[in-house]
């Protein structure tokens, strides 16, 4: 398995900078190299290490959310509150209703076959969506409007809703007694539970790094351990109770986030560096679970089915945002950004063939397809139309963002020591601001331009002194100054 892990490390970074370097996702890259390094094609992964893919894909997916969830502002999920329930709905809906329209005459299944087809391929992908709107976030695109965030709820609540309805298709199918009432009702109550999962522990935590001065990457490694148990717990109860435990996920980073800026910033900084190794093992491993014999099998009529029920879905989309601030642009980005399928579609497609289906055989070859055509085109489309359409500004967050990450300054909370005289110091204070730099605008006729910078306040650790009282001192940092390390080190104690 060690060998396995080289191999995807190894190829998935070769391909990043590749499909980089022609202007193309580097995720796409990493998804061909786990198609063709995957047991359906050069069996280049072993059978160990595909045995324990899932749980591998799990937690990097748990890694993406817990950094969408330190994204998640309050004034941003209210304005975009309406439109991601009516997305994470509608545009599945009509979905489903365009695969039973069209897929009877041309896969010859039943309308029964032909919903639970379509309730599989309903579901947005997640590991392909979430980082490319992190990266948007991440970089300030979008974020007057809230977009990257509007989708980041809105595919995750979509995913609840679909792999209800397919657990309801499939029990029809079965012949079992289905309350269909009560599976509708899972849908809100697995939302609810899901999210009081994740503010619950996410306060706790807070309140534990408050109490105990914790540093990376200890508080990093907790968080993860509280959101992979969630995941567990998930499965634990889901005998009597459905809980999505993602929601829950994404619900921790925003509750520590709410309660402490600075925290939050600094266990999202670890989760980024982290993310490295995490998305070469999410999308290579996501690639070799595709069986590209079986997507074969589909053929055109599957790609046709494919394509009718995209249309619908894309249709569902722009109307669940007709009656909001975006423009006809940001819409089309919206539905490009709703293309992607990949995670779901890998974990249930073989469902019900499993269950004994008659068309499971037809069911999981055209789910597999959807993964070929879908995640590759939408990320790549989600990655152009959203340079060309998202809105930037140009004093945005991400300014001090990429300032604090290119100097390596720390944040209230955390202990450094002076390299010259070998003092301990403690962050007290952190704010960012803008400031007048001289002879540096681009106009000939201005004289200043504003730039971001960090201003830090210290205080001296020194014996007998309680926090806040003794010798304090403020700089601030910008782009014209010398790096932080070059006077202080930071000082990671656990």
């Amino acid at each position: 398995m060690a060998v396995s892990i080289a191999l995807i490390i190894l190829l998935g970074l070769s391909a990043d900078f590749l499909f980089r370097r022609v202007k193309l996702p580097g995720l796409v890259g990493m998804l061909l190299v786990g198609v063709l390094a995957g047991p359906y094609v050069l069996n280049l992964i072993s059978p160990e290490m595909m045995s324990v893919s899932g749980d591998f894909r799990k937690i990097a997916l748990i890694v993406i959310l817990l950094r969408a969830g330190f994204e998640l502002r309050r004034d941003t999920l209210n304005r975009v509150g309406r439109a991601a329930v009516t997305m994470s709905a509608v545009p599945a809906v009509l979905e489903i209703a365009g695969v039973m329209l069209v897929a009877p005459p041309l896969l010859h299944i039943t309308y029964l076959e032909a919903a639970i087809l379509g309730s599989i391929l309903g579901a947005v992908s997640p590991a392909v969506v979430v980082p490319l709107m992190i990266d948007f976030m991440d970089r300030g695109r979008g974020g007057k409007k809230g977009i990257p965030t509007l989708i980041l709820g809105a595919s995750s609540v979509d995913d609840v809703f679909v792999i209800v309805l397919f657990t309801v298709f499939l029990g029809m199918y079965g012949g079992g007694e289905i309350n269909l009432a009560a599976k509708l009702a899972e849908i809100p109550l697995s939302i609810v539970l899901g999210i009081v999962m994740g503010l619950i522990p996410g306060y706790l935590l807070y309140l534990l790094f408050k109490k105990y001065d914790w540093r990376p990457p200890k508080r990093t490694i907790v968080v993860m351990g509280v959101a992979i148990g969630l995941t567990w717990l998930e499965g634990a109860v889901a005998q009597w109770v459905a809980v999505a435990s993602l929601l829950g996920v994404m619900a921790i980073g925003f509750v520590i986030l709410e309660k402490s800026e600075p925290i939050a910033h600094i266990v999202s900084q670890k989760l980024k560096k982290l993310w490295v190794f995490a998305e070469l093992l999410l999308f290579v491993l996501v690639g070799a679970q595709v069986n590209i014999h079986v997507a074969w099998e589909a053929g055109l009529a599957g790609a046709l089915v494919i394509l009718a029920g995209l249309a619908f879905r894309s249709a569902g989309t722009y109307l669940s945002l007709l009656r909001t601030p975006l423009n006809a642009k940001e819409r089309l980005f919206c539905v490009v950004a709703y293309i992607p399928k990949a995670t779901v579609q890998a974990a249930i497609g073989a469902a019900p063939l499993a269950a004994g289906v008659a068309s499971g055989e037809v069911i999981l070859a055209v789910a597999v397809l959807s993964i070929l055509l879908t995640a590759p085109v939408g990320a790549v489309g989600i990655m152009v139309l959203g340079e060309k359409v998202l809105s930037h500004d140009e004093r945005a967050g991400y300014r001090f963002k990429d300032l604090r990450e290119s100097m390596g300054l720390p944040h209230a909370g955390e202990t450094v020591v002076s390299r010259r005289h070998g003092t301990l110091w403690k962050v007290i204070e952190e704010k960012e601001t803008w400031f007048d730099m001289p002879g540096e605008a681009e106009d000939e006729h201005a004289r200043t331009v504003q730039v971001p910078g960090i201003s830090l306040r210290y205080w001296k650790i020194a014996s007998g002194n309680d926090p806040g009282k003794g010798k304090t001192m403020t700089y601030r940092y910008s782009r014209h100054d010398p790096p932080f390390q070059e006077h202080w080190e930071i000082l990671y104690d656990w």
